[in-house]
């Protein structure tokens, strides 16, 4: 068979100079001066500094904000930049506390542009039942070194999915991505309409108070509106946000983005309100509230497991560790409180950085903090830190932390 097919001159001109190409190359090779390899490429160093696994930070000023919160301001190590990042990302905070080395993740309340200096602000609010809080407010001191992951999260804007005013709902500490969104629009490096709704429980106790009015006050494409649910104020709204509250100041759904970062428990009334509004589910996000802390509470739950303890096997890196478990914690702390180095970041089931193997033994996983791809179900993989055992367990887990 024979393709009636003409080459013209040009055509002829190229298939010889493809022809030509292999020796041309040998020959450019051979003439090269015999250079060793770099060690690095460039681009490999410009991703592990945009993407660091770890960073190593000084911690530079601790002052009170509020009445039981404290804005911490780190320092790169050695002065240089540190990594950058989106309004309302988060970094993991490694703390080490008696025998045990836990995470916890704190958003990145500065604004982005402070990066390059290397400085990023976090706040840190008491709460006298956990265990990190307490511990870094009544221990961290200026001066102080501390290691942290790179900038995580997605609870930042995005404009081809989110619409361009964004209704932020905060709750305490919760205030704190949106101070980031805040500052990035302060400084030019966001581009949408921000109002916030903060509950908090008495005017006294608002976390960023001035800095919120000064930026207000500054850039009217942030506009603050303050819920007071202990207290009537005048220029203050008074009880809980409610679907009402949110119509009021965020106009026509369809017309803006939900933000929401705040408690567990703020959530659970928040998800009742927020379908009064019928939005559609991409103009709705929230931020990971960690572990939640009364698994007993969540739909499908064991009762009878309820308060029971169980026997954990834990293989990582081929040492085998074998811990009590409780049935009303998540695998990870278990893991921590026997001084294992686990892998954690997000702390509430969504990063999937503490992804281990469930080898055998049953966990419950609460539906709202199941970040698992549909694989990770098929083949028995699973997120300690959302995985409560209501049995013996064994898991296979990757390599530590950050150290």
């Amino acid at each position: 068979m024979s393709l009636n097919v003409k080459v013209g001159l040009i055509g002829k001109l190229d298939i010889l100079k493809f022809k030509k190409m292999d020796k041309n190359r040998e020959a450019a090779i051979q003439a090269s001066p015999a250079l060793p390899l770099p060690k690095t490429l460039e681009t490999n160093e410009k991703a592990k500094f945009m993407h660091p696994e770890k960073q190593d930070v000084v911690i530079s000023e601790i002052r009170p904000n509020g009445s039981d919160a404290k804005t911490i301001v780190l320092k790169s190590a050695d002065g240089g930049p540190l990594a950058p990042f989106r309004a309302g990302q988060y970094v993991s905070v490694l703390v080490s506390i008696g025998g045990t080395n836990t995470t916890r993740s704190y958003s990145l309340c500065g604004s982005p542009a402070w990066a390059k200096r290397g400085e990023y602000n976090i706040t840190v609010k008491r709460d006298d039942a956990g265990f990190v809080s307490p511990y870094i407010q009544d221990n961290w001191a200026a001066g102080q070194k501390i290691v942290i992951s790179g900038p995580q999260g997605n609870l930042y804007y995005e404009p081809l999915r989110d619409a361009k005013k964004v209704v932020a709902l905060a709750g305490g500490s919760g205030i704190t991505p949106f101070m980031g969104m805040a500052y990035a629009i302060l400084d030019g490096r966001e581009d949408f309409d921000l109002t916030i709704i903060f509950g908090s429980r008495t005017a006294d106790g608002i976390v960023y108070k001035k800095e919120l009015d000064d930026i207000a006050s500054a850039c009217p494409r942030v506009h603050v509106v303050h819920v007071l649910s202990d207290e009537e104020r005048p220029g203050f709204e008074h009880g809980f946000i409610t679907s009402e509250l949110i119509a009021k100041y965020g106009g026509e759904p369809g017309t803006y983005s939900i933000f929401m970062c705040g408690p567990q428990a703020m959530y659970d009334f928040l998800d009742g309100e927020i379908a009064k509004l019928n939005l559609r589910r991409k103009f709705v996000r929230r931020e990971l509230f960690g572990a939640i802390k009364d698994p007993w509470n969540q739909p499908g739950y064991p009762m009878d497991m309820k308060g029971k303890s169980f026997t954990l096997k834990v293989t990582q890196c081929g040492m085998t560790y074998e811990l009590p478990a409780l049935a009303d914690e998540p695998l990870l702390v278990a893991m921590e409180r026997a001084g294992i180095k686990a892998p954690s970041r997000c702390r509430s089931g969504e990063c999937g950085w503490c992804r281990s193997r469930l080898i055998s033994g049953q966990v419950f996983i609460p539906e709202k903090t199941d970040g698992r791809r549909a694989a990770d179900v098929q083949f028995g993989y699973i997120h300690p830190c959302s995985a409560f055992p209501v049995s013996d367990a064994v898991i296979d887990v990757p390599a530590r932390g950050i150290d």
